[in-house]
């Protein structure tokens, strides 16, 4: 969901179901030996985590489990979903989101803009203090939001595109100064767009030792394995956190890392598989949380970024409309996830008001997506799709290439480590990419980024003026209803164009030891660490 790679991984190609004709339930049938394969691999990974240092044993450590290895530790150049997890107990920010999605302060206490709505005043904590000791003030605001709008390579550029200048008015206060009203700019703020570094550490290499405000500290990192926090005793909240040390624990596959829950080796993991959540709800040593998620599902295509968009997918939209004919979404969610994800062609979870009635989910039409790639003079297309590399991703891969290719398009997955794929789409290496976004409160953060001609995640450099357009300006408007028309009228270009061919909203489930309470679940689907205890 959030993204620069870090290691270059190998990436075997697999084609299930793409030799020769098939039905797309065939690829479910191999699913016994698979998983005896997998509960024998979770029985080894256990045995390996148990020798651990001892520090990951203790009563005082948080042990949690990702399903996979957060890109770089700097929060103005990430961009995946367990990196914002991480974040959580590492960086603080301005803002933060209730249950309910409701604004709520953190370094920001208070907030307010001018009447033409191009100030935005923020008061901020007296007491906050960096983990190098230094105090958290207006300049180090300032200093963070300059760097997280300006550098380079940030990705936060486009969250922070409205802000003009930041006024330091005392040490305590700041003023953004806008170049127009922005409705989203409060909402970015909750997130990375809004975390602090301390000041001093910005100079230095950040994603290698990052040094921020939040409730614990970082120690260390093991790529592919773990990242360390310990508790950072001054922090202006650390009564309500309780646990000395904080072990997240990178394990892509879902068999292994509920293998590792039940024995007592984590004591929570993030997004349970569905598939696994029945079992993991019988089981006393176990309690299980799920949320729907506010983020969306689907296939991003690479359009328009450098050779491999040089082929039918990427050139012609009717090849794109083929490929989402040719799924089923509501079968996708009931072979791959047990029928619990909603499914979804828009960039809104089903609880949002700007999702448009005037999209419904498409039913699955075979002959119709034949017609498009016999109009678009290509009676096959053959294709290749990252999925990431855990059982899950593979099984939608696997279902997708199987329907797509009852339609005459033949898919070529590949399966690499997601650090690995996130780094290739941003270099333009793909043709399609089976890939998500966690979701933001504003509708602004689930698409603007990510289809407008400049947006800093638009890895498929879709690019439509009028598209552009819509988007700008909807960020101008607050009222609800008015936003939607102009979401609507975007929705209609995106939806004919298809950049991205949404598929499911996720819900996302959490699992905890039993012995674990003051877990608070919120729909962006984050670790709050504050109010954490092990009974």
């Amino acid at each position: 969901m959030g993204r620069v790679g870090v290691e270059e991984n190998a990436r075997p190609t697999v084609r299930t179901c793409s030799d020769r004709p098939t039905t797309w339930l065939k690829v479910t049938k191999d699913r016994g030996f698979s998983m005896k394969l997998l509960t024998v691999l979770a029985s080894a990974t256990v045995l390996t985590l148990a020798a651990l240092p001892a520090m990951a044993q203790t009563p005082s450590t948080l042990r949690i489990g990702l399903q996979e290895d957060p890109d770089v530790l700097d929060p103005h150049k990430a961009r995946t979903f367990v990196g914002r997890i991480v974040f959580k107990g590492l960086c603080d920010k301005l803002l933060d989101i209730d249950p309910q999605l409701k604004l709520t302060p953190r370094l920001a206490t208070e907030w307010s803009f001018s009447a033409d709505g191009l100030t935005l005043t923020m008061k901020l904590r007296t007491d906050a203090k960096f983990h190098d000791g230094e105090p958290f003030n207006a300049e180090a605001a300032k200093a963070n939001l300059e760097r997280a709008r300006t550098l380079p390579d940030s990705l936060r550029k486009s969250e922070l595109a409205s802000v003009d200048s930041i006024e330091v008015v005392d040490a305590s206060t700041i003023a953004l100064k806008l170049k127009r009203p922005d409705a989203t700019l409060l909402a970015q703020l909750t997130d990375r767009a809004g975390m602090m570094l301390a000041p001093k550490s910005l100079t230095a290499d950040v994603g290698a030792k990052p040094v921020c405000s939040g409730p614990y500290k970082f120690v260390e990192r093991v790529q592919n394995d773990r990242i360390v926090l310990e508790r950072f005793k001054e922090h202006w909240e650390a009564q309500n956190y309780h646990f000395d040390r904080v072990l997240y624990r990178a394990i892509p596959d879902t068999t292994v890392r509920l293998a590792n829950l039940r024995s007592g080796e984590l004591d929570m993991l993030e997004r349970l598989a569905p598939t696994d959540v029945k079992s993991a709800q019988g089981d006393r040593a176990l309690k299980v949380q799920s949320t729907a998620n506010i983020g969306y599902q689907g296939i991003t295509i690479n359009t328009a970024h450098g050779e491999a968009a040089n082929q039918p997918m990427g050139k012609d939209k009717r090849v794109r409309q083929a490929l989402s004919l040719s799924i089923d979404r509501k079968v996708l969610s009931q072979v791959v996830f047990e029928g619990l994800y909603e499914p979804m062609i828009q960039p809104f979870n089903p609880g949002s008001p700007y999702v448009s009635a005037e999209f419904p989910v498409p039913a699955r039409d075979v002959n119709k997506a034949k017609a498009l790639l016999k109009e678009a003079g290509v009676a096959k297309v053959s294709v290749e799709l990252f999925v990431t590399n855990n059982p899950v991703d593979a099984q939608l891969g696997q279902v997708i290439q199987a329907m797509a290719q009852e339609a005459g398009i033949d898919i070529q997955i590949k399966s690499t480590e997601f650090a690995s794929q996130l780094r290739d789409q941003q270099q333009g290496k793909f043709q399609m990419s089976r890939i998500g976004w966690s979701g933001r409160i504003d509708p602004d953060g689930n698409l603007h980024q990510f289809v407008t001609s400049k947006g800093n995640q638009n890895d498929g450099r879709y690019s439509n003026p009028e598209v552009d357009k819509l988007l700008d300006q909807a960020r101008t408007v607050y009222d609800v209803a008015e936003r939607k028309k102009l979401y609507d009228a975007a929705q209609k270009y995106l939806q004919d164009e298809l950049p991205i061919i949404y598929l499911y909203n996720q819900t996302v489930f959490f699992a905890l030891r039993a012995n674990m309470n003051g877990f608070t679940i919120n729909p962006d689907g984050m670790i709050r660490l504050s109010g954490l205890k092990r009974q």
